[in-house]
């Protein structure tokens, strides 16, 4: 009755565009459609649309980065597979009868009221996985619950848990702006160092880009996010990690201080000063000066599973390009 209930309420809000490919989309308009659904559930079922958001957005970041997971086509991103749909022991994987699908404990549903519980379907997607949310509640500990019984991963329930913060934060859903963590106006140098190998502790991998700059040079945020890590640590000294909406960890190390009143669990934006450039590290806390000043920056994605480094180079050369473009703009 919920289910028939929530359809029926939800097909007074949504207005055929909302079925546009993204293909035919610009960013902008793909943000306004997606926004208009989170907002249209968030309607009938009182879910937060940053919630749905967070959710939605979680799913496609790692669509894109797993060679096992189809890459999301239309204006949603949360995949289920053909089983779960529409129900595991149910013989016909293509079925698209919410009776029938939920008579065989599939989580598909008819978000629309179009009859039909389609896979493909955006609206079917999103109301799918609300209604996985409305069996345990929408305050965040039961959402926090809902997300771990869906996912069985407490690195993920967290990550969402970020993303819904940002999103509420900001209000809004483009928040893939970036920048170069050093201001313009301060002599710096780097190159690709990404991969090069290391000694001091054993031998390992360089994950990062060294950009070398003087002592106390400010070190900004490159992204929207939230700082998960501040402190020490014996080969980067001390340092901040910061994880922005699109599901990177961005890792700044050997700083010679923090930002004032920087914390774990504050909310950052491109250009937030989180620090200076140092040369700490490669001993117990304190360590200094045992290599020439620089910022260690580092990229790591999480795809769901696992966390792995990836090379920041090519990044920085684009932010400091759109950094130069933008001051010319001035």
């Amino acid at each position: 009755m919920r289910i028939l209930l929530c359809s029926l309420l939800l097909l007074a809000f949504i207005s055929p565009t909302c079925f546009a490919s993204s293909k035919t989309l610009s960013d902008e308009e793909i943000f306004q459609k997606r926004m208009e659904l989170y907002k249209r559930v968030e309607t009938v079922t009182n879910i937060p649309w940053y919630y749905m958001a967070a959710v939605d957005h979680y799913e496609r970041s790692i669509r894109s980065v797993r060679n096992d997971l189809p890459k999301a086509k239309g204006i949603t991103g949360i995949y289920f597979k053909p089983e779960q749909w529409s129900g595991l022991l149910n013989p016909d994987r293509k079925d698209v009868h919410p009776l029938s699908i939920q008579f065989f404990n599939g989580i598909g549903v008819d978000g629309n009221g179009d009859g039909k519980a389609n896979i493909n379907d955006d609206v079917d997607i999103l109301f799918s996985f609300a209604n996985h949310i409305l069996n345990y509640g929408i305050d965040e500990d039961q959402f926090k619950i809902a997300l771990w019984e869906y996912y069985k991963r407490d690195k993920t329930v967290g990550i969402i848990m970020e993303k819904a913060r940002l999103y509420k934060h900001f209000g809004r859903l483009d928040l893939n702006h970036k920048t170069f963590p050093l201001p313009r106006g301060y002599n710096y140098t780097y190159h690709n160092t990404w991969g090069d190998s290391r000694g001091w502790g054993g031998r390992r991998i360089h994950e990062g880009t060294d950009i070398f700059a003087g002592y106390g040079v400010p070190v900004r945020s490159t992204s929207y996010g939230i700082v998960e890590m501040k402190g020490w640590n014996k080969f980067g000294g001390w340092r901040v990690g910061i994880r922005d909406i699109n599901n990177t960890y961005h890792y700044f190390a050997h700083l010679n201080g923090f930002a004032k009143g920087l914390k774990i669990g504050q909310i950052v934006k491109p250009g937030t000063l989180i620090g200076s450039v140092g040369s700490t590290g490669y001993g117990p806390p304190g360590t200094s000066g045992k290599f020439p000043p620089h910022l260690h920056y580092g990229m790591y994605k999480d795809n769901g599973r696992t966390e792995w480094s990836f090379d920041p180079y090519p990044y920085l050369k684009q932010w400091e390009r759109l950094d130069r473009i933008r001051a010319s703009k001035k």
